[in-house]
């Protein structure tokens, strides 16, 4: 993409509605623009690292085999009075009357739905152990939406609903979640902490939620330090081995986490003092076990092996994947701008011209843009005619994590400069260099540079399309 050509407005002054960091460079990169109170635009810059969020929650699901669907954003009322749910959820919930006068639903959430369609279809304990997902917009009418992203009335959430004969075999949906959620979060860039929470108006017994540590945390939360040094890493990991799954749960709750919601003091003085840390976290993601809840009151039963009835044991898991984006900028910024980790960059690397309408520096440029193409990433161009420090600032505000800057001075010595948007630091090197040190970046596990369009896709690794 050439930024000649784009639609990218940045604003030089910060809106006076935006009260936190992410809110006002997602504002000030042009991401996003405000519909109405908690309601945004996602502009195409905002929308490319929605995608790239979005896309690594999907993967990680499918890698530890839950299933993909969609189900609407609008729901019967009929199916929550069916739960008990429709009356108690409150006002957070949008409720519509159509033409015909049948009673409907922004869904905040979707176990009711999830649950009709479980009913419909399956029948028989053979059928299990079943896990459908969906990532889909929500709605929940905030009193006092604030904080862009971070607490909007809509927003992109991925959940998910396990079905499950036994207790046992629902626990093990729960462990396969967390530890498919730590993967997911480290992808990005985060550090989110499984911390025991409270359930709200989703109900049942087990929850943990996943926090990211930030001085604009809406919530209270008490740890032990120990738990900051956890790292899930590229470890392989047995979606199916339930000893391996309940492992990973041990090593990452065993210490004490816990929202202001179930804090206990008591329990939080057995930590060594020295350890003990009170901060504010961002909710990122929640996992529930709740049992027969939904299934028993909706007449959700399979055939067991003795041929009777069972109620199935159920869970739901969330993502907030709008919220995220907040979140990762929350964590990774500096006074310039956001700071993207790779794996949800708009951009892989931008391209600063630092003299366009010069022969030399064109070329030089266009090649780069070629080559780093031909490589399956995607390079930002900044081929305008501006000052270069109205190019560079622009390239700190948006934070692509790699900048190659071209310009007529160093291609006479027949080099250009990489710099790394988190550090800062340069280095000059030949174009060819600089083209395969981001390809190393971003395809750590291939030997060769081999361009996307001749390189078959079966021969790709997992880290092409970060």
């Amino acid at each position: 993409m050439r930024l000649s050509r784009y639609f990218l407005p940045v604003l030089k002054e910060t809106p006076a509605e935006a009260q936190i960091v992410s809110h006002r460079l997602m504002l000030r990169a042009g991401m996003i623009r405000q519909a109405s109170a908690g309601i945004y635009s996602w502009l195409p810059l905002g929308y490319r690292v929605l995608t790239r969020i979005a896309r690594i929650v999907n993967e990680e699901q499918v890698r530890a085999g839950h299933i993909p669907m969609l189900m609407p954003t609008l729901q019967s009322a009929d199916l929550w009075r069916e739960s008990g749910r429709y009356d108690d959820y409150g006002e957070e919930m949008l409720r519509i009357r159509d033409r015909h006068d049948r009673d409907m639903l922004y869904g905040p959430t979707n176990e009711e739905l999830i649950t009709d369609i479980f009913r419909s279809y399956v029948g028989s304990y053979r059928q299990l152990p079943l896990t459908l997902y969906h990532i889909q917009w929500k709605f929940r009418d905030e009193i006092r939406p604030r904080f862009g992203v971070m607490r909007g009335r809509e927003f992109l959430m991925k959940d998910g609903y396990n079905f499950d004969l036994t207790r046992e075999d629902a626990l093990h949906a729960y462990n396969r979640h967390l530890v498919s959620y730590l993967r997911t979060y480290e992808r990005m860039g985060l550090q989110a902490i499984p911390m025991r929470a409270d359930s709200g108006p989703i109900g049942g017994e087990d929850t943990h939620e996943f926090l990211v540590l930030a001085e604009t945390g809406e919530s209270e939360v008490f740890y032990d330090a120990e738990i900051t040094d956890l790292k899930f890493g590229d470890r392989a990991i047995d979606y199916d081995d339930r000893a391996q799954c309940q492992a990973v749960l041990e090593e990452f709750t065993s210490r004490y986490a816990r929202t202001d919601e179930t804090h206990d003091e008591a329990v939080f003085a057995q930590v060594p003092e020295e350890r003990r840390r009170k901060a504010r976290g961002i909710e990122v993601g929640q996992i529930f076990y709740f049992g027969t809840k939904y299934s028993e009151p909706m007449g959700a039963t399979v055939q067991g092996p003795d041929g009777k009835p069972v109620p199935v044991h159920m869970g739901s898991h969330g993502i907030g994947v709008s919220r995220l984006m907040g979140a990762i900028i929350e964590a990774s910024h500096d006074e310039r701008g956001i700071i993207w980790p790779e794996g949800v960059t708009p951009f892989h690397v931008g391209i600063v011209n630092l003299k366009q309408g010069d022969g030399e520096a064109d070329a030089a440029c266009e090649r780069l843009y070629g080559e780093l193409s031909a490589l399956g990433l995607e390079p930002l161009y900044d081929d305008r005619d501006e000052r270069a420090g109205a190019k560079f600032a622009t390239m700190d505000l948006i934070g692509l994590p790699w900048r190659i800057t071209v310009g007529p001075r160093g291609l006479k010595a027949g080099v250009v400069e990489v710099t790394d948007r988190r550090t800062g630091a340069s280095e000059e090197m030949t174009p060819e260099a600089a083209v395969a040190r981001i390809d190393e970046i971003y395809h750590p596990h291939r030997s060769a540079p081999v361009p996307a369009a001749v390189e078959p896709m079966a021969k790709r690794t997992f880290h092409t399309w970060i």
